[in-house]
């Protein structure tokens, strides 16, 4: 049986339609028009333990809905989910126990006490022991490179050193099921590197089980071999990272630098592919996988190539497309 499993999920808001103008907002008045929106609609997805699952999708798509219903914040409108044996939404210690929420635009620590006093509370409401306290703290703010902020109130620390205390209050339980809602939202280069390091170490040692959320493809990238990706409240793909750049990205990226352009000016580079920049001193052509070599050996034949790289798509130029292209179908 796998750690979550997910099955039918669907969660709908009733909303009141709005006419414009005065003359709309005195008609609501007596007489209201409603509409039934699903931010979640018939989910369905297993994550096994100790998996580092990506959840990606546009704002909007039902990403946080759906890790809001399995850290039991919101009851689902049909469908059925198991985490770790339970259903999030009954609310059970049990469960409440063993997983973590984590969400990057939300703080869980007081905001005029010194992060702390806000972790020592958390750890008497989950029933550690003084040393078993002083450990994890020691361990995970080593980690962190926070050790020497803990003592500071949480309004007078960066954006990074604040993620990272609330990643710390996260785990201080030792969650064997942890939800990353945008971790690294608004963190430097430097704090989001070193929270991803963090996140890879914790779960390759500790074999907890993530699911992560993240508008940053460096962290989707770096850190999940599989990813689920939700638009409009339903899934549309489920699969390994590498898997949506063979299905959906159907070319690579090649670049050539010339010895010398004037011999190049009569060249035709359309006929190798689709052409994306063209500059003094080379080109950038888009050209389908299964034509990349011979195309290569083409151009190193007739032109004076002096350097060429052949790259794959940038994987957030994929996702965007893959977005795009499920408002097209919508609209049609």
């Amino acid at each position: 049986m796998a750690l979550i499993e997910v099955q039918g999920l669907t969660k709908s808001f009733r909303t009141a339609k709005k006419q414009p103008g005065l003359k709309g907002a005195f008609r609501g008045l007596f007489r209201r028009d409603y509409e039934t929106v699903f931010a979640v609609k018939d989910v369905s997805f297993r994550v096994e333990e100790g998996e580092f699952v990506g959840f990606l999708g546009p704002n909007g798509a039902g990403k946080t809905t759906t890790l809001k219903m399995l850290s039991g914040l919101l009851f689902p409108t049909s469908g059925t989910a198991s985490v770790l044996g339970y259903t999030p939404w009954e609310r059970k210690d049990g469960y409440r126990r063993q997983f973590a929420l984590l969400l990057g635009q939300k703080n869980q620590l007081w905001w005029d006490l010194p992060a702390r006093e806000s972790l020592e509370l958390n750890g008497r409401i989950y029933g550690l022991s003084p040393k078993e306290f002083e450990r994890t703290i020691d361990e995970l703010s080593e980690l962190l490179s926070v050790k020497d902020k803990l003592n500071t109130a949480v309004r007078e620390l960066s954006l990074g050193e604040r993620m990272k205390c609330e990643l710390i209050a996260a785990l201080l339980h030792q969650p064997k099921v942890l939800f990353l809602d945008e971790p690294t939202i608004g963190l430097d280069v430097i704090s989001a590197k070193v929270v991803r390091e963090f996140l890879r170490r914790h779960n390759r040692e500790r074999k907890t089980t993530i699911v992560l959320t993240s508008h940053y493809m460096a962290d989707i990238q770096e850190l999940c071999e599989r990813v689920v990706i939700i638009d409009k409240g339903t899934i549309f793909f489920d699969g390994r990272l590498a898997e949506i750049m063979d299905r959906f990205a159907d070319y690579k990226v090649v670049t050539i630098r010339f010895d010398h352009a004037d011999k190049c000016e009569t060249s035709d580079p359309a006929r190798f592919g689709e052409v994306i920049e063209r500059g003094e001193d080379g080109l950038k052509l888009k050209v389908k996988r299964d034509r990349v070599i011979p195309v290569v050996k083409a151009l190193l034949d007739e032109l004076p190539v002096k350097d060429f790289s052949v790259e794959e798509v940038p994987i957030e130029d994929v996702i965007r497309q893959l977005f795009s292209r499920g408002e097209t179908k919508a609209a049609g």
